[in-house]
């Protein structure tokens, strides 16, 4: 059920959201990333900041402590040349990560060389370079595989991103097992990218598309949820990380309650791998999708995984070259998965730089670098609480490192071209996530989304330009 300031029921005191208490009772809160009961070794959790009250002086927080087997930051941004250039006469900041993430050199070079010195079409070719790039091509197969925890390379569908990986499953998957009366479920925290092609497969398919709402705080409601499954439930479309709150929510277990009742699950990841590992096998999911750009790697190519036995029974959504056995007017036959599900000339340089970004990030401690990143958006949480008349929305325990606000009297992409200016890249808008700041009596806002290279001297970058803009105003 949701309530008229439009969470759902658990609301707080009269609708009021109620800010949630940090130290001892977000440690205790599960990172829904790692085993159970485990947290990043050394993380420090931060006390609740505190309101500052008119007109008191900000002051920026000092910076949170080290985590035990320190990540060294630096390096990493050593490789990401981009983060070494000046915009508008001042080092870039880069806060926008949430919509594409940067580049490291190995990417570069990788893209570089397959147009340079390795050009050619895959599979099929008998030609040396044909084997070579075929090579590169399957064993970037295998790193988003291997990244998503599945042993066969096989449920493993290239794309050109999270929102072909959607649309194909609705107009595949849908199409043959969607029906009158039936439901979608889908949470109100998702990119448009994982509601509209549910739109419009349920308007062809006459079933219904029935919305998780949300909490103040930015989780799923988990009560409201367990009351809408039913045996009419076919499908639910989770975000494994929200793209404008950062919630991060428990899809393993709301994988395990959808499937009590028979429907499948579509996880969102774009927002996700990037941040913390994951392992698609332990959560159950039955699909997988995520955005090459998200981490680290070209625009243009992504990633949809599917168990085994779900993707053979799907239907091929295009045809063309690549997708079949045999052609004849009489009869076609298709080809096995994952190429029946991959019609035409894939992105083949698209795969080479994400084999590279994957490769990259494997050689990272990932653990640490999690831990990195949950130390700056605790400080960046802190910090932003010391600007005068700053709304941040979304503060769910465990939320990975976006940060998206409203400053008052000040209009949001105003607030983005000023903070431009001085070299600090951030987004402003509806982030492709309208019925998520609707809940919040929102339409557009300005955000600040951190990856493993940012630093504490980006936050206060940012915080120190907000000040400043809010002094100007």
């Amino acid at each position: 059920m949701t309530t008229p300031d439009g969470f759902g029921r658990g609301s707080g005191i009269h609708g009021v959201a109620q800010r949630p208490r940090y130290g001892t009772d977000m440690a205790a809160t599960p990172f829904y990333w790692l085993p159970p009961q485990a947290a990043p070794s050394g993380l420090q959790i931060p006390q609740a900041p505190q309101t500052p009250q008119a007109p008191q002086t900000p002051q920026t927080p000092s910076a949170p402590a080290a985590p035990a087997g320190a990540f060294d930051v630096e390096a990493v941004r050593r490789e990401f040349p981009q983060l070494h250039r000046e915009v508008n006469g001042h080092p870039l900041v880069w806060l926008d990560n949430g919509a594409t993430t940067l580049k490291p050199r190995q990417v570069v070079e990788a893209v570089g060389e397959h147009y340079a010195t390795s050009t050619s079409n895959v599979h099929r070719g008998a030609h040396t370079l044909a084997k070579q790039a075929t090579q590169i091509y399957e064993e970037g197969r295998a790193e988003a595989a291997e990244l998503l925890g599945t042993p066969d390379p096989d449920e493993i569908v290239f794309v050109r991103g999270t929102t072909e990986a959607v649309n194909l499953v609705a107009q595949s998957w849908g199409r043959a097992n969607l029906g009158v009366g039936d439901e979608i479920l889908v949470s109100a925290a998702e990119h448009h990218s994982n509601l509209v092609p549910w739109q419009l497969i349920a308007r062809e398919r006459r079933a219904r598309v029935v919305p998780i709402p949300l909490l103040p705080d930015g989780r799923l409601d988990q009560d409201a949820y367990r009351d809408l499954l039913s045996f009419r439930t076919k499908l639910v479309a989770l975000t494994h990380a929200s793209n404008v709150l950062g919630t991060v929510p428990p899809v393993g277990e709301m994988t395990a309650l959808a499937h009590r009742y028979g429907a499948r699950v579509l996880i969102d990841g774009a927002q996700a791998v990037s941040h913390f590992p994951v392992d698609v096998k332990a959560l159950d999911a039955d699909f997988y999708a995520f955005s090459g750009h998200k981490i680290f790697a070209p625009t243009g190519i992504g990633v949809l995984y599917g168990k085994r036995d779900v993707l053979e029974a799907m239907p091929p959504w295009q045809g063309g070259g690549n997708m079949i056995d045999s052609v004849s007017f009489d009869e076609t036959t298709y080809a096995p998965v994952p190429h029946r599900l991959e019609a035409g000339t894939g992105h083949i340089a698209g795969v080479a730089g994400l084999r590279a970004a994957l490769r990259y990030l494997s050689g990272l401690d990932r653990q640490a670098a999690t831990a990195h990143e949950e130390q700056l958006t605790a400080y960046a949480t802190d910090a932003l609480a010391t600007v005068p008349g700053l709304r941040l929305i979304g503060n769910a325990p465990g939320k990975i490192g976006v940060l998206t606000f409203l400053l008052a009297g000040a209009d949001p992409m105003a607030v983005a071209a000023r903070l431009d200016r001085q070299g600090i890249a951030v987004r402003a808008g509806h982030h492709c996530a309208q019925p998520a700041l609707a809940a919040y009596g929102v339409q557009s806002a300005v955000r600040a989304s951190l990856a493993l290279y940012n630093t504490v001297q980006d936050v206060d970058s940012l915080v120190t330009a907000l000040q400043g803009v809010q002094a100007a105003s």
